[in-house]
């Protein structure tokens, strides 16, 4: 059995905790503050799957062109790891925001946080 990659997106302390998954062996994480250090890590380690914290752009520098802060990266992810597997994870109050992200990218499964931990594990699967 293979390790897997995941790449995870952290916004918020609601973001779910993988340790118990990476220490079965089966995932290995590498943890983002931002998008920008995940895109450049994207030209170094190619991952199976991406868990990332959806930010809606409320009328800052996401508004108009950006949905999200996830977009830029994404698009970066259509380039280097078309077949990797997404994973949204989003507050209850912007849920609604994310259908448009999902007009533009295939999302895998959207999780509300805080996020059901056996939820996580069967999207993984």
């Amino acid at each position: 059995m293979s390790t897997k990659t995941i790449y995870s997106i952290i916004e918020s302390p609601l973001f779910p905790d993988l340790t118990d998954l990476c220490q079965s062996g089966q995932f290995k994480e590498l943890r983002f503050d931002s998008t920008r250090k995940a895109i450049s890590q994207l030209r170094k380690e190619i991952p199976d799957v991406v868990i990332g914290e959806f930010v809606y752009g409320y009328g800052n520098n996401y508004a108009g062109v950006n949905i999200s802060n996830l977009d830029v990266f994404f698009y970066s992810l259509q380039k280097y790891a078309p077949r990797a597997r997404i994973i949204v994870v989003v507050e209850k109050g912007e849920r609604e925001y994310v259908d448009k992200l999902a007009e533009l990218f295939e999302l895998h499964t959207v999780l509300t946080l805080p996020a059901d931990k056996a939820e996580l594990v069967k999207s993984l699967e």
